[in-house]
Parts: structure tokens; C-alpha cells; sequence
């Protein structure tokens, strides 16, 4: 039985890893860490950051591996996805075969929040049907999405009003879009949106050195939002960022 912790660190901050996230990280003999390529690397630094800041003593083994590499250009959006987890799970599998001896606990460092829309338990649950046995546990973390309403100073929900949490490309399938907040707009889709009673509340690189805010109405801003975040691929090479709509102030 192979022991495995997944530890969500939070959006960035090192000062929002909690208590319990320490604790396990303390616990941990081996952290497998995912290498994203040069262009991530800030990353892969900030782990490294953290984990010298909360387990000074060093007292563990890193495993560092590349990274799978998802077809971004595919047109079938969900076989790729498939197709790569299946790599990753397939990558997993051996790292814990072959890095974790009888009395190691192994690590995930994941950013933000482990049941928001990260990929890891999904992958574990291939590599629980491959045969690898698992004894799991899930330290929950910060995710974005907090971070962004309290940077900004709003509740994510309204009073009687659902929150709803999408991906980009869904967003355009909205009837109304009321209360919305949207990951993974890597092609900036607010940018499609005429309705003039929408305000956003955007947010990038949350929780670290580089983060950058811009909130307003959304017809009155989107344009700079655009342009902002183009200049910020650009200098760092990458992005992460996500922004809540709302209807109303």
C-alpha cells in the first residue's frame, strides 16, 4: 500500500499554505514534482520555495520529472484530455512504484484547491485501477477563486443567488450570465460579451509577486484586461488568472 498525500498550497502565497498543509508536509519523505518546461519554471521555483520555508531541515528526497504535454490544438477537446491524463496516470503509477519504499509517504505539492479543478485525484483513481494501491489522503487549500473575492472585497455569493464555477469554453452556452466565475480562459471570452449590466472582477497570478487586479464594468474594462493580460504572457512566458462576472454591483 503506497501512502500518498495531496497537499494544496493555495494560489501562490506562501503565507496561505495552513497549518495542516505543514504539518504534512512535514510528514512527507518524497515530493514528486511535475516539470512544466522553461517557460513554468517560476513554478516549479515556488514549490521549491515553500518547502524550504516549512521543511527547512530538508529531510526528504524530490523526484522531479517532465511533465506530459497536452495537444492544445486538438478538436476533440475531451480525447485529449483523456489521452493526457492517461499519460500522467501511466507516469504516476511508476513514480510511485519506483520511489516509494515501505515506510515512505509520498507528496503532491497542487496549487490551490485539490478538488477544484485539478486533474490529480481523477489520475489517481486510473492509477487505482491499474492495480497500484493507494492509501490517500486530501489536504485541502486556498483555491483562486477565494483569493480573488478577497482581494477584490466580494462575497462570491448573493443573498438567494447560486455561484456558478465554469470553464471558458463553456461560457458561451449561458442563458444569462448572472454570477459567474470562469477558469481557463486562456482566449479571453469575456471579451465576446455585449451585455452592458455585467461587472468583472479579474485577477492574475493571485496570491503572488507578480499579481495584478482589474475590476469594473465589464464593457468599460475588458479592452484593457486584454491588452494587460497579452503583456504579462508575454514578459513571464505564462499565465494564470481567473475573473468573476457580475450582473449588478
Amino acid at each position: 500500500m503506497k501512502q500518498l498525500l495531496l497537499i494544496g498550497i493555495g494560489p501562490g502565497d506562501p503565507r496561505q499554505v495552513t497549518y495542516e498543509a505543514v504539518e504534512a508536509m512535514q510528514r512527507a519523505t518524497v515530493f514528486f514534482v511535475l516539470d512544466k518546461g522553461a517557460a513554468k519554471n517560476e513554478l516549479l521555483q515556488l514549490r521549491k520555495t515553500i518547502l524550504a520555508r516549512y521543511v527547512p531541515q530538508g529531510d526528504y528526497r524530490l523526484i522531479q520529472v517532465q511533465d506530459p504535454q497536452r495537444d492544445a490544438d486538438a478538436p476533440d477537446y475531451a480525447g485529449a484530455v483523456n489521452a493526457w491524463h492517461q499519460q500522467r496516470a501511466a507516469l504516476y503509477a511508476r513514480l510511485l512504484e519506483q520511489e516509494l519504499a515501505p515506510g515512505d509517504i509520498g507528496a503532491f505539492l497542487l496549487w490551490g484547491e485539490p478538488a477544484l479543478y485539478d486533474s490529480t485525484l481523477r489520475i489517481l483513481d486510473r492509477v487505482h485501477a491499474g492495480g497500484v494501491a493507494l492509501a490517500l489522503k486530501v489536504i485541502p487549500g486556498i483555491s483562486s477563486v477565494q483569493a480573488l473575492a478577497a482581494r477584490h472585497q466580494v462575497p462570491l455569493n448573493r443573498i438567494g443567488e447560486p455561484l456558478t464555477i465554469l470553464p471558458a469554453r463553456r461560457l458561451a452556452e449561458l442563458e444569462s450570465v448572472d454570477n459567474v466565475v470562469v477558469m481557463l480562459d486562456g482566449h479571453c471570452a469575456f471579451a465576446a460579451l455585449d451585455d452592458p449590466g455585467l461587472h468583472i472582477y479579474w485577477g492574475a497570478y493571485i496570491g503572488s509577486a507578480d499579481e495584478v487586479l482589474i475590476s469594473g464594468p465589464l464593457q468599460a474594462v475588458k479592452a484593457h484586461i486584454v491588452q494587460v493580460r497579452e503583456q504579462l504572457q508575454q514578459r513571464n512566458g505564462w499565465i494564470m488568472d481567473t475573473y468573476l462576472l457580475r450582473r449588478g454591483v
